[in-house]
């Protein structure tokens, strides 16, 4: 596996970066979606948009992210796993995926029309991904501890 490794990387950083785009602009969605007449012509663009960022994008990203983080972790020798660094990032990366759920959730209510959070929330939840991107970059790059 270490002589995969780099290819492990490479495709790991790839499939984040997708992941992180979906999750920073589907609630950008919902704050416009919010604001639209439940079953006018721009609230149910909005439920295809949504449906395609989440399944065609964010989904498969975040699959492909885990599965070659998963392999990079299980390559021998690569990982001290005493150092406290990849500890926060793991538990950042169960953090994103809490948001990624709820970002699934909503979409459903959405969805069936039962969306009943203003604009100003799904504002507020547009920069939460943001704070366990940060930590994690940190974690990787510098590794503090």
């Amino acid at each position: 596996m270490s002589d995969y490794y780099e290819w492990f990387k490479a495709l790991h950083v790839i499939s984040v970066m997708a992941w992180m785009a979906g999750m920073l602009y589907l609630p950008r969605l919902y704050v416009y979606h919010a604001d639209a007449e439940p079953g006018s012509d721009k609230s149910e663009t909005f439920k295809i948009m949504e449906r395609r960022l989440l399944r065609a994008i964010i989904n498969p990203a975040m699959v492909f992210s885990f599965v070659f983080g998963g392999l990079m972790l299980a390559t021998p020798g690569v990982i001290d796993w005493s150092m406290g660094w990849i500890w926060v990032k793991l538990a950042m990366i169960v953090a994103m995926s809490g948001i990624h759920g709820l970002l699934a959730r909503w979409r459903w209510d959405f969805e069936a029309d039962r969306n009943i959070r203003p604009a100003k929330f799904y504002r507020m939840w547009n920069e939460a991904p943001t704070i366990p991107l940060i930590v994690i970059v940190i974690m990787v790059i510098v590794k503090p501890f």
